[in-house]
């Protein structure tokens, strides 16, 4: 019997990030949504244990060494066994890696929520255990527990203090990936070094907001701090948020996460069709994609 999870793009439609504590780490407050696009983890069982890659970006992640001992799929089997102590592992994981690489939504993180959420449903993980499971995403990363749950989420602290958002509708949206990397902490660097530490102070969201103008509405009066350096980082970021925020079809544009990805807001299904196909177009390199964001993490 083969298992498979879909891992779900994740996108921060605001990022408020703080000044760093004494031990490194950045305080944060965002609303993170998850698309209906993304990679998706398999697991064969009786197979020798290793990871397969496949999919239009395995090349990029082997390429540049992702594959390896330190691929948070990897650590997440690897924790998971140390962990639950089952008998030695005798399956193979596979991911369809679909999304860009180092790209701000989260694709690493939600592969390895994808494995612990495959590998608890292998062993048959009782119920009682669920809440071990949520300390495990914790130690492999700030974005894997709201990865874990796959839901709408506020998360705070270091991303791990998650707590439910008002209910938002699922928007239709475009994502947008110039191909080219925007290195998470040369990102941090950048914050550090220029000061760009905002407000933590958790905004208050619309009771229920109706449609995506509505989101629109309310997301403009908030920001991602990660924005700024990463355009020092990584300028063509700058090119990619500029044809979305020209497009008539944008409610909204704002890069996700530490970036390079950049995400717009639209009205219909057919104003973000439109909106993908002219970004397309005009950059045949880029990837472009037409998703839901707050859709069903199942996909």
């Amino acid at each position: 019997m083969v298992l498979e999870r879909f891992a779900p793009a994740k996108v921060n439609l605001f990022l408020h990030v703080g000044a760093p504590a004494a031990d490194g780490y950045h305080p944060l407050c965002s609303l993170m949504v998850f698309a209906d696009v993304g990679d998706r983890v398999r697991l064969l069982p009786g197979e020798a244990p290793g990871l397969h890659l496949e999919g239009p970006f395995a090349g990029a992640l082997a390429l540049s060494g992702g594959a390896g001992a330190d691929n948070l799929i990897l650590r997440a089997r690897d924790l998971f066994l140390q962990t639950f102590g089952p008998a030695p592992a005798r399956f193979r994981l596979i991911l369809e890696k679909n999304l860009p690489i180092a790209s701000g939504v989260g694709g690493g993180s939600a592969d390895a929520a994808a494995t612990l959420a495959l590998l608890a449903a292998y062993y048959d993980l009782p119920a009682e255990a669920i809440s071990d499971l949520r300390n495990l995403a914790t130690q492999l990363g700030a974005d894997v527990p709201a990865c874990l749950v796959g839901e709408t989420v506020i998360a705070e602290g270091r991303g791990d203090v998650l707590s439910e958002a008002v209910a938002f509708p699922a928007v239709h949206a475009v994502l947008v990936n110039p191909g080219l990397p925007a290195e998470t902490a040369r990102v941090y660097a950048a914050f550090d070094q220029h000061g760009f530490a905002g407000d933590l102070t958790r905004p208050t969201a619309p009771r229920r907001p109706k449609n995506g103008a509505e989101m629109a509405a309310f997301l403009r009066s908030q920001r991602n701090d990660l924005e700024g350096p990463a355009l020092t980082v990584q300028p063509a970021i700058k090119e990619v948020l500029d044809e979305l925020k020209g497009s008539p079809e944008t409610l909204l544009a704002r890069m996700s996460g530490s970036g390079a990805t950049c995400f717009a807001i639209c009205e219909t299904s057919v104003s973000a069709r439109v909106l993908a196909k002219s970004v397309k177009a005009a950059h045949p390199a880029w990837w472009v994609r037409v998703c839901r964001l707050g859709a069903s993490k199942r996909g």
